[in-house]
């Protein structure tokens, strides 16, 4: 019979699997056997230039001179008729000359505002200004592929499709910085999901570097919500439509400069993933959708919640199992799976030690990268729970 540290360790254990793991292989057998009993799920075709609708692409910005130029020429290069495609420029109170510099560009549509509010406030302002079918946002420090537009375009032929993310992915710059190899290694990952997520049903959630709405399916998001593109994006859901992906839609940044960098924005996101658990609690239904309902708990909400836990409860289970054992079952599960995890944090140890004068080995940081991540997510709930988190940009420094 099992003891009570045992059944921790076990519970823990599976939760973790199955979060960063299990539920990515699951979706993958499942579909598989879906595609060899089922049809296939057929690609999406673009629509002829006549055809193809209005587009109002929106760029929030605090303090981005220095983007500004590549930004704008990157927009102007898009593929896309540019008697349709509407370039908004949203400053919000940037005193860095970001204003001016747009100021240069007569085919771009500048909404200035003087007083520092928020990026959600920004976006609210671009999409009412809109007049176009879709709404397409993106960051400032961001560069789109050249066919990335066409390629999200092609998603809202379905009519079940009412939001489209795309793909984010970084420069590989030379002497990459531990944060940005780290963020590169989830990333990839997280893509891979996301893919599934779409098959499946629906991708979960988008990120503000590249995504595209129905004009008619954008609702104004609360001013101090924090995760703006996870909130507009998931919303579209409650109304009754899909989260498409698009993977050849590519929106490339730098990563951050380090992992402090970084860890600003990973507490600013965490404390948002729980305000999103109380303004999405319709999608915690089983009975609203008991699809979206699924990948939303397994994606999402367990990496929120039990995960970051279950990581502390495994490594104290298997140390009172293990000291609790004679000598003649020194080699058993729970010391073997215990010893992997003293590796695991000793990684972890020696990417946090040598981030500064990173290793040739870059796969010895996805362990740091990974516990700086859940630590991210008790810190941003203290926050959270403490209302000390603000809406206004936490910029973090990029390499």
């Amino acid at each position: 019979m099992l003891t009570i540290w045992e059944v921790i360790f076990w519970i823990s254990g599976f939760i973790i699997f199955y979060t960063f793991g299990g539920y990515g292989i699951f979706l993958f057998v499942l579909l598989k056997i879906r595609n060899l009993f089922g049809s296939k799920p057929h690609a999406s075709r673009l629509p002829s230039t006549e055809y193809l609708p209005e587009v109002s692409l929106i760029i929030a910005a605090y303090n981005e001179k220095d983007y500004v130029d590549q930004k704008i020429k990157n927009s102007l290069s898009l593929v896309y008729p540019p008697e349709k495609l509407q370039i908004i420029w949203i400053n919000d109170g940037s005193d860095d000359g970001t204003p001016e510099l747009v100021a240069n560009y007569p085919e771009v549509i500048l909404l200035h505002n003087p007083k520092r509010c928020g990026k959600i406030e920004g976006m609210n302002r671009g999409a009412a200004f809109s007049n176009a079918a879709i709404l397409l946002f993106s960051d400032a420090n961001t560069m789109l592929s050249p066919n990335s537009l066409m390629a999200v375009i092609s998603h809202f032929q379905d009519s079940t499709v009412g939001c489209v993310a795309g793909e984010k992915q970084f420069y590989k710059d030379k002497n990459q910085p531990v944060a940005a190899i780290g963020e590169g290694f989830y990333w990839k990952i997280e893509s891979w999901l996301k893919q599934l997520d779409y098959q499946f049903y629906s991708t979960i959630g988008a990120t503000g570097e590249l995504f595209a709405i129905r004009r008619e399916l954008f609702q104004q998001v609360e001013p101090d919500t924090l995760l703006d593109d996870f909130m507009i994006s998931m919303r579209t859901t409650l109304q009754g439509f899909r989260v498409a992906y698009e993977p050849t839609a590519v929106a490339t940044e730098h990563g951050s400069s380090n992992v402090a960098e970084e860890l600003k924005r990973k507490v600013r996101i965490a404390a948002g993933c729980y305000q999103s658990l109380f303004r999405l609690k319709k999608v915690l239904n089983p009975f609203f959708h008991f699809r979206l309902f699924f990948q939303y708990v397994s994606h999402k909400v367990l990496r929120w919640t039990l995960a970051p836990i279950a990581l502390i409860t495994l490594l104290v289970s298997g140390i009172f199992i293990v000291a609790g054992q004679d000598a003649f079952r020194a080699l058993s599960i729970y010391s073997i799976l215990l010893v992997l995890q003293v590796f695991f944090y000793g990684l972890a140890l020696l990417g946090y030690l040598t981030q500064m004068h990173p290793l040739p080995v870059k796969f010895v940081y996805a362990p740091f990268y990974f516990v700086a991540m859940n630590y991210a997510m008790y810190k941003g709930f203290f926050r959270f729970v403490k209302g000390k988190q603000t809406v206004l940009w936490e910029k973090a420094q990029r390499s």
